[in-house]
């Protein structure tokens, strides 16, 4: 840290340069005006001491004016005697960050230096409250920003129900104020034509304003492609896939995106879908209860998107039987835990639980209890990461 000091006592002025020339801090004192005004404009300066004159206030008032000017955001902090605190108040209003009391015996120089780190340390927490908040608003711009990607006006062929929702995760901060963070996870439900509704749902590493720039860059790889009616969704997303390698956003800081996509034939009652390192899709039957995870295990799945441009993707399919919901989710749901010292996680077996006690409900509720009890589940923790659900049903 660097000081300066203005002082009218070339006694105390060297008492001062010893006493507040100690460990971080480096410390200028001078009894001499020009010389402190030009010391101030000439250098930066984390904090400014300076003695206002008893013989002469409104000079020092003008001297702390020319201060102020050249130096606006480095605290300034007056010293004077006790019979002079009357004048602090024109001193206050112009922005004299905190004042000193001198007496005669000369004993406050022996806390001079803690006054002062107290004022330092008051202005650097204002100033990271400040850059906190700004923070706070930039991700709150960046997370509305993500979920007009969203769709809300979902539509589905007839015979078929959808429902989907996505919901961010939360940190606590200093004082136990939330933020809700922008994600990584996203989902896209589109009819290809009136028989073919085509199911999306991503999920990038990591967290924040990175894994949502990565979500948002495929966001736009699929609008911009998906006009083109890809039929076989491994070329689609062997497509997405070489486009997403070639982005800066994902190849220099090594992250990738999880993704499911797949199309559901209407008419032929079929669902053909590629998995790029996601978790497989849930199959219920309403009907026995029977809850079977579709396709590849996770471990055996192809590779996640923006890892290899020249990775190969296959296309797996399952008849869609009557009275059956499929399940589509990100890590987020089967991921939420409790606090130690019980750490389970709500996981696949809390999934088919919910599904088998709200098997007669309408879609919607399905999906709001899917979210309420993994979030019951953590038992007021929250869920950890960003979690996406999309449900279709055969009705």
């Amino acid at each position: 840290m660097k000081w300066l000091v203005g002082w009218d006592n070339q006694a105390e002025a060297e008492l001062l340069g010893l006493y507040l020339n100690l460990e971080d801090t480096h410390t200028v004192v001078t009894t001499d005006c020009r010389e402190l005004l030009q010391l101030a404009r000439e250098q930066s300066w984390d904090l400014l001491l300076f003695a206002i004159s008893p013989s002469d206030p409104d000079a020092s008032f003008d001297l702390f004016m020319q201060l102020r000017q050249a130096q606006p955001d480095c605290p300034i902090v007056g010293a004077c005697h006790p019979s002079e605190m009357f004048r602090l108040a024109r001193f206050m209003t112009h922005g004299m960050r905190s004042y000193l009391l001198r007496d005669d015996g000369g004993d406050f120089l022996f806390l001079i230096r803690t006054a002062l780190q107290g004022v330092v340390e008051a202005v650097r927490a204002e100033r990271e409250k400040v850059v906190a908040e700004r923070l706070r608003e930039e991700i709150e711009s960046v997370r509305k920003l993500q979920e007009s990607i969203i769709p809300r006006d979902l539509q589905c062929p007839e015979g078929y129900g959808v429902s989907a929702r996505y919901e961010p995760s939360q940190i606590e901060v200093v004082g136990g104020r939330p933020v809700v963070l922008a994600g990584g996870d996203y989902y896209d439900v589109f009819r290809l034509d009136e028989d073919h509704l085509v199911l999306l749902v991503g999920d990038a590493s990591g967290h924040g304003m990175k894994a949502c720039m990565a979500i948002f860059t495929m966001h736009t790889l699929v609008r911009m492609i998906r006009g083109q009616k890809y039929r076989d969704t491994a070329e689609f997303v062997s497509e997405i896939n070489r486009r997403l390698c070639e982005q800066n956003i994902l190849r220099d800081e090594g992250g990738f995106i999880t993704l499911l996509y797949g199309i559901l034939d209407s008419c032929r009652h079929s669902f053909e879908w590629t998995s790029a390192g996601h978790p497989s899709p849930l199959l219920f039957h309403k009907k026995n209860g029977c809850v079977q995870a579709i396709g590849k295990a996770r471990d055996q799945a192809d590779l996640p998107l923006g890892l290899f441009a020249e990775a190969d993707y296959q296309t797996h399919c399952i008849e869609v039987p009557e009275e059956s919901r499929l399940v589509i989710y990100t890590d987020g749901l089967v991921e939420a835990f409790a606090e130690a010292p019980r750490h389970k996680e709500y996981g696949i077996e809390g999934i088919v639980r919910t599904l088998r006690r709200t098997a007669e409900q309408p879609l919607p509720i399905c999906l709001e209890a899917l979210f309420q009890d993994s979030y019951a589940h953590t038992e007021g923790a929250g869920r950890h990461d960003d979690t996406s659900v999309v449900l279709l049903e055969r009705t």
